[in-house]
């Protein structure tokens, strides 16, 4: 699963597909990948843990996030992808329980996390805080009702 994110984070990225019908297909897999991280976002917050730095589904959440991310930076995604009911909500809740997560405990959502090994550099979670933040302001972007939610 997450080798199939990362080659459709490669298609979105690469703004190809400019056909009404490939903008049509993006959508339905825009508004299913955005329903499947409103699912799994959860996950994520067992990387609090070592023990669990490989949890599939919570590096399966972070591809979803990314592709999210990615799409919301596209135009052709961004209106349908705003209009999600929860996506929003969504994202502002594992905001703030990644950012509680990190001030309970040590750990890789922690904002003063101390970098003392490659591991630690090259955990998947890194940047997953920054990550939501650019989702929840692509999907406030130029957006009056998103902006007022937040």
């Amino acid at each position: 699963r997450v080798t199939l994110l990362e080659l459709m984070m490669s298609a979105v990225s690469e703004r190809s597909c400019v056909g009404s019908e490939e903008i049509r297909v993006l959508v339905r897999h825009a508004a299913f990948l955005a329903g499947c991280f409103q699912e799994q976002c959860g996950a994520v917050l067992r990387l609090t843990a070592a023990a669990d730095a490989r949890d599939e589904e919570a590096l399966v959440t972070i591809r979803l996030l990314d592709v999210l991310c990615e799409m919301t930076s596209s135009s052709g995604q961004l209106e349908h992808l705003q209009a999600l009911p929860g996506l929003l909500e969504t994202a502002l809740d594992t905001l703030r329980l990644t950012h509680l997560a990190g001030k309970e405990a040590v750990n890789v959502f922690t904002a003063t996390h101390a970098v003392t090994g490659q591991d630690e550099v090259s955990h998947p979670a890194v940047g997953f805080k920054s990550h939501l933040i650019r989702l929840i302001g692509n999907l406030c972007y130029k957006n009056k009702e998103n902006q007022d939610k937040v």
